[in-house]
């Protein structure tokens, strides 16, 4: 009962001190424990899930086709107790989402253009409960804060020879009578179809060979504002969020996310991994802010939408559009020191999409637009930017961590590798909410660890911490082949590396712990370990 009454002191304190001006709570991780698959880089944690009745955590293990259990009772020694089998239902598990003692599971068809599934079982008995039909390739489920509505985004990519294209869609289960009398909808975007040509000149990426917007819209991650009555839908490849009234199952609006300006103080970037030296500065590139997850909070009765803005390119052996700028021929009106920039060791290295930037149709390039905005963003319930983190990330691992910069997640002699390609790649995130503040918690896919944010106030956050669980001087792997590059598969994580390429990210609020105390849970993709984080609260004076 101790944790439980320094909770209590620490809320009231809280609250006296917003009260009188004088001071603040504020927050601290630090590692309690991981579990360990003993997996390397074959995504055998990914996605996680917390339920607070029954104290168990929920990880998606790709490598096995399964959802792992986890038991984190004790939070220093996290312990897998069963596993839950997609095996039969189709090719993988891609996500899971927890409420009210109910798993919802994502699982994709054998053949990833067929429409797959959600499975629910109940988190005590691991019983599976009912099945339901999703949409083409469902990537990410999540419920509604009511626990009312299950969502499915159905990202419906292509063959590889992209002559097959299914249509992006989401699922919408209505569960208020119970998951047997689930009420089910798919929504889809047809009806924007016709709208092609108004959706690109407005700055939403529709560019796959012969496709309609309801094909070439894929939804990637999903987020519900607090009153459950609205779902925001990231279109990752797309650079946009569609929006949907869950009330009435469609989609109102399609907003395009904007391009970032790295030419302008505040948004520099490294865009070399050849002159093997940190060189952040501005550069005549544009990047796509393309989120991969993306999460949504209130302030002062409006919604704000956080976004990891992590990039995509599509790459497939029937249509690619990556290019590097030192292969393409750019305009000289627009760039006189097209050769200079051209330089591998300055702006030719890094990676551009060839589906846009030759504006007047002459066969060049009159702008660059390179992928993901190597931050997190905030925008309102229409689309607009309202906060972006700018250089800030790199600026901050190359003050804490300059010998590791822009490393690789599964190789340690690999500083600067990452500045031609996305950089630290933020991917994961979670928001939660502490006494009154809203923080941030944002996975950097690369480089590894968690930036901490206090975004409270969506027009002026603040950096608190970058924690990175991973151990650069112990080698990510334990087997490697001749050439000395790794050997993926079962046996050969190295657990004294730690966390490489966190994925999933889930926040614990301190009521629904097992322990009294907030927690995140973060699930690593390439060393296949789940770790849970302490957010340790700490009181901040100010004068």
């Amino acid at each position: 009962m101790s944790k439980l009454y320094t909770v209590i002191i620490l809320m009231l304190v809280s609250v006296f001190a917003n009260a009188g001006g004088f001071g603040r709570l504020g927050i601290q991780l630090e590692v309690a424990g991981s579990y360990h698959t003993g997996v390397f880089d074959e995504g055998a944690a990914e996605v996680v899930a917390y339920d607070r009745y029954s104290g168990r955590v929920f990880v998606v293990n790709a490598n096995d086709a399964s959802i792992d259990v986890l038991d984190i009772s004790n939070p220093d020694v996290p312990e897998k107790v069963a596993s839950i089998s997609a095996a039969e239902l189709g090719a993988s598990a891609n996500s899971v989402a927890v409420h009210g003692g109910l798993v919802a599971v994502a699982i994709e068809a054998e053949n990833k253009q067929d429409n797959g599934v959600v499975a629910f079982y109940s988190s005590f008995t691991l019983e599976l409960l009912s099945v339901i039909d999703a949409g083409a390739l469902p990537d990410m489920v999540a419920f509604s804060p009511n626990g009312r509505y299950v969502l499915v985004a159905n990202e419906g990519e292509p063959n590889d020879d992209y002559d097959i294209d299914p249509e992006g869609s989401v699922t919408i289960i209505d569960i208020k009578k119970g998951i047997k009398n689930a009420v089910v909808k798919q929504v889809g975007f047809d009806k924007f179809n016709d709208k092609k040509d108004e959706l690109i000149a407005a700055g939403v990426r529709i560019f796959g060979p012969n496709a309609t917007v309801a094909q070439d819209l894929e939804p990637e991650y999903i987020t519900v504002d607090k009153r459950s009555r609205t779902a925001f839908v990231a279109l990752q490849e797309n650079n946009a969020i569609a929006r949907i009234n869950l009330r009435k199952a469609e989609v109102e609006k399609i907003m395009p996310l904007g391009f970032k300006d790295h030419s302008v103080e505040g948004n520099e970037l490294d865009v070399s991994n050849k002159d093997k030296e940190i060189n952040i500065k501005s550069w005549p590139v544009y990047g796509m802010y393309q989120p991969d997850s993306i999460a949504s909070y209130s302030f002062r009765g409006k919604t704000y939408i956080v976004t990891a803005n992590e990039g995509d390119s599509r790459d497939y052996d029937g249509f690619g559009e990556e290019e590097r700028v030192a292969d393409v021929e750019l305009d000289a009106e627009v760039f006189p020191n097209a050769e200079e920039l051209q330089d591998k060791k300055k702006l030719g290295r890094i990676k551009i999409t060839t589906s846009m930037g030759d504006i007047d149709g002459d066969g060049d390039f009159d702008r660059l637009y390179t992928y993901g905005g190597r931050s997190f963003s905030i925008f309102d319930e229409d689309g607009k930017l309202v906060y972006d983190s700018g250089s800030d990330f790199a600026r901050i691992v190359a003050e804490q961590i300059p010998e590791y910069f822009n490393s690789n997640n599964d190789s340690n002699d690999s500083f600067d590798s990452r500045s031609d390609d996305k950089g630290i790649e933020p991917e994961g995130l979670a928001v939660g909410k502490i006494f009154g503040s809203t923080y941030a918690f944002i996975g950097l896919e690369r480089m590894g660890g968690i930036m901490v944010y206090d975004i409270t106030n969506p027009a002026r956050p603040e950096f608190l911490q970058y924690l990175n669980n991973r151990d650069f001087s112990e080698p990510a792997c334990l087997l490697m082949d001749d050439d000395e590059e790794c050997i993926t598969g079962a046996g050969s994580a190295n657990p004294a590396a730690g966390d490489l390429a966190p994925e999933g990210i889930t926040f614990v609020p301190w009521h629904q712990s097992p322990t009294w105390e907030p927690l995140l849970i973060v699930g690593n993709e390439v060393s296949g370990s789940t770790t849970v984080y302490r957010i340790k609260l700490a009181f901040k004076w100010e004068k």
